[in-house]
């Protein structure tokens, strides 16, 4: 017992001498690491779009003065044809328009692994269904006729889009060529119906009569030509950012992008899918085109877009297929388009290094936009 009674108080002299134990460094709290993040996405979606401009600016003027024309002079002109004043600003906010409107739908395509090269043809599909509507429809009060002439061209816009979408489904056929197909198709179609079956009345042009008054877009800011088609694509942007992110529809879609096998194993229907965000997105662009021909042409021609289809893809991409941040990107082509020609016409810099002007800033900062993607799927 006496044994036992001092290896006991050997045991405790032992424990009371060992060192104290010593806590845990504590992982980094919730609000650090929120701090982080809020800290990477303002680099990755503030500064590093503004540093791709900056670097596009520079190259840019470098090649003006070897050309022999004053960059600050150039520049200047560029900044004033976008924002000098209230009608300029305007201007961009038209041009940006159906470029927020297209890129919002591309961005659900793309969000999906679809890649929709055809907004193009679907901006012309869905400008042909409105002027069909436009042309034929009288007697409609405004508040009935314009909602109807925009829901023909989202109607038109959707039904090109799913075509491709059927095909792929149905054949396995590349969405990028077919798509692409369906471009020359509208395209072409659009200049026969408006050297053909309908043509002006007085058949001087190759155009079709004006719109019914009834359906033009009501105009607001005047004297501008700003018309509520921005608002209009406004809340499309905010309505497909919350489709995308925030409802289980939206989840889906994006599931099926990021791995369709995997999808398909968790009970989500793919081909379905599939259609909808080509729906969607062909739709967005066939609104896009009732827009323009509403708010702007009022009639429809060969060429009613100036590649509107085109511009889209960059603008989504820019953004990140985001579409609230497709609404900025938006306004910045659309800034980019006007104060180009306005460099061209008051700074009288030739068309060609004017466009190459355009196209490396284009080419920046859709290469910011790759960046972009791939650095946040890497957080």
């Amino acid at each position: 017992m006496a044994r036992d009674s001092r290896m006991a108080q050997s045991l405790s002299s032992d424990k009371g001498s060992l060192p104290p134990k010593v806590p845990a460094q504590p992982a980094a709290s919730d609000n650090q690491q929120r701090r982080r993040r809020l800290v990477r996405n303002f680099i990755r979606n503030v500064l590093t779009p503004i540093a791709a401009i900056l670097a596009a600016l520079a190259v840019s003027a470098l090649i003006l003065l070897a050309a022999g024309y004053n960059p600050v002079t150039s520049f200047a002109a560029m900044w004033h044809g976008a924002f000098g004043d209230l009608r300029t600003f305007t201007e961009v906010l038209i041009y940006a328009t159906p470029l927020i409107l297209i890129g919002s739908g591309l961005a659900v395509a793309f969000r999906c692994s679809i890649w929709n090269i055809g907004a193009e043809g679907q901006f012309y599909a869905g400008a042909v269904a409105s002027t069909i509507i436009g042309i034929y429809v009288h007697g409609l009060p405004v508040y009935l006729d314009v909602p109807l002439i925009l829901l023909a061209g989202a109607a038109g816009g959707a039904l090109w889009g799913m075509l491709a979408a059927w095909l792929k489904i149905r054949f396995n056929a590349s969405e990028i060529v077919t798509t692409i197909m369906l471009n020359y198709i509208a395209i072409v179609g659009t200049s026969y119906l408006v050297t053909g079956p309908m043509i002006e009345a007085a058949k001087h042009y190759p155009q079709t009569d004006q719109i019914d008054p009834a359906a033009m877009l009501p105009r607001f800011l005047p004297p501008t030509r700003l018309h509520i088609g921005f608002l209009v694509a406004l809340l499309v942007a905010v309505v497909l950012y919350v489709l995308l992110f925030k409802t289980g529809t939206g989840y889906a879609i994006r599931a099926v992008g990021i791995n369709a096998e995997t999808a398909r194993y968790a009970g989500m229907n793919i081909s379905r899918n599939i259609m909808l965000a080509m729906a969607i997105s062909g739709g967005a662009a066939g609104l896009a085109g009732g827009v323009e021909l509403a708010g702007i042409a009022f009639r429809l021609y060969q060429q009613i877009s100036p590649g509107f289809g085109y511009d889209g893809i960059a603008v989504a991409l820019l953004a990140s297929n985001n579409p609230l941040g497709i609404i900025l990107s938006g306004i910045l082509f659309g800034a980019l388009r006007s104060g180009s020609e306005m460099m061209q016409i008051t700074a009288h810099i030739p068309s060609v290094l004017v466009f190459a002007i355009q196209g490396l800033i284009i080419l920046s900062v859709v290469a910011f936009g790759v960046y972009s993607a791939r650095s946040a799927r890497s957080d």
